[in-house]
């Protein structure tokens, strides 16, 4: 039972140091409240720095930098959009604000993101049919780049830009490389739960500094140089504004560290379930580092005695978040009879991840004493089946 002493443990709260308000307090000072401002431009040249990209463009959410990437893309009404269907809705709500049509494609098991062998099935499918996709969007998922080179190996070969969905894995590498660089486009997302934050908003980023001057027309209204207002394209309100953009700015000089914070959450969660029968922890892929913007595991009920769900439960009871991993967007009502690549014909790596699944608190403010609370409550769960189990 919950006691006044047990406080609400969360899943990925937001973590917020001193120098943010420093950024925020110049906005005000300067009266630099309104969207726009030296805020958002320090913040893009901040972004562009720690990446190697060539530009950023600061928006109001991870989502309206997808929809912007599809725009660029050329997606419209009736195209295909290859998505990764291990992922949070965002990633391919932008496609249907396009009238485009998403089709799913499944992880693999060594990194839980984009099946490359699902991908090329996917591709070899659109060549039969005679209509390939006009974009993909690859999703870097808990904060782990997926297996780039093949994958962009496959969209050169049949000309299909990539845009990497790096909400998750601002801080991540991919051999060398800054998550979310490798692609035509990137995307990062600055949501109140992710590793850095500036409470809602998200960033484009590309080499090609042409395009996102088009996007960055576009988020403003897409209003033309003129005295008056004057509009030729469609133009939305997307860009992030100044005072948020400040909280960025902060949260962005110390994400180095809330890496490391978040990577040790993880390690003392593996150190304290490695000898558990049937845990798994989310592998790291040799080719890069993991933000391990959540630690996730995978639960064998037949070999552990508890399914995800019972442990999510038995958590919550303790005044403790967990949750499920993401449910796959082919088993989502919204995108029913969309078309669906597995892995393989006979495996669906992304539906076992879901119904085995679970992502643990692991923010970078997490103490040592609440994540112990964690391990204790899973190890109590597993010593109460093992002692029914053995007493029958």
């Amino acid at each position: 039972m919950i006691t006044e002493q047990q406080s609400r443990i969360y899943l990925s709260p937001p973590h917020l140091g001193e120098k943010e308000l420093e950024f925020v307090r110049e906005a005000f000072n300067t009266n630099w409240i309104a969207p726009l401002g030296p805020n958002v431009e320090g913040f893009e040249k901040d972004i562009v720095s720690y990446t190697g990209c060539n530009g950023a463009l600061a928006l109001s959410s991870g989502t309206s930098a997808i929809h912007l990437a599809l725009r660029l893309a050329g997606v419209g009404s009736g195209d295909l959009v290859f998505v990764s269907s291990l992922t949070f809705v965002a990633s391919v709500n932008p496609v249907l604000y396009l009238g485009a049509e998403p089709v799913l494609i499944d992880s693999d098991e060594e990194t839980w993101n984009m099946s490359s062998q699902a991908l090329e099935r996917a591709f070899t499918s659109a060549a039969r049919r005679g209509k390939f996709p006009k974009a993909l969007i690859v999703v870097n998922l808990y904060g782990q780049s997926a297996d780039m080179d093949p994958i962009m190996e496959l969209c050169n070969r049949y000309g299909v830009p990539v845009i990497e969905d790096a909400a998750e894995s601002l801080g991540a590498t991919y051999k060398g490389r800054a998550s979310g660089t490798i692609g035509q486009y990137g995307i990062y997302s600055f949501n109140g739960n992710k590793i850095i934050t500036t409470s809602g908003g998200g960033m484009l980023i590309s080499q090609d500094e042409v395009a996102l001057d088009r996007a960055r027309h576009w988020a403003t209204q897409a209003r033309d140089p003129a005295s008056h207002y004057e509009h030729t394209q469609l133009g939305y309100n997307y860009r992030l504004s100044n005072v948020l953009a400040g909280v960025g700015r902060g949260q962005l000089e110390v994400l180095n560290e809330r890496v490391e914070a978040r990577r040790a959450v993880y390690k003392r969660y593996e150190d304290a379930f490695s000898k558990i029968k049937g845990f798994k922890l989310m592998p790291e892929a040799a080719y890069g580092q993991s933000t391990r913007w959540l630690t996730a595991l995978t639960i064998n009920p037949e070999a552990a005695g508890v399914t995800a769900d019972e442990l999510i439960e038995a958590l919550a009871a303790e005044n403790i978040e967990a949750r499920p991993v993401w449910k796959p967007m082919h088993r989502q009502p919204l995108l029913q009879g969309c078309a669906y690549y597995p892995h393989s014909e006979n495996e669906s790596v992304s539906d076992r991840l879901f119904e085995q699944g679970i992502c643990l608190p692991s923010g970078s403010s997490l103490t040592i004493r609440d994540q112990d609370r964690v391990i204790a409550c899973i190890e109590e769960r597993i010593r109460g089946w093992r002692f029914r189990h053995e007493s029958a």
